[in-house]
């Protein structure tokens, strides 16, 4: 059983036309598009979040890296 072939999807347009009405369809379509543009939003964010993250905790392994390296300057007598 593969994807369904012209004459399946024209049924298939039938029954959601017959189930939700002519009016009613683009007011879906308009909800699930939105709802797919917040879900794409919502990841790109997590992405430069941890980015940031990233970078920040790089930036902090750099300072400790050069505090350990600078020699401890004592004066002995």
């Amino acid at each position: 059983m593969g994807m369904p072939g012209g004459m399946e999807w024209v049924l298939i347009a039938l029954v959601v036309l017959l189930l939700f009405g002519g009016k009613k369809i683009p007011e879906l379509a308009k909800g699930l598009g939105s709802g797919i543009k917040n879900f794409k939003n919502a990841v790109k964010e997590d992405k430069e979040e941890e980015i940031a993250s990233t970078d920040k905790k790089d930036e902090i392994e750099k300072k400790a890296e050069t505090k350990t390296e600078e020699p401890n300057e004592t004066k002995t007598v």
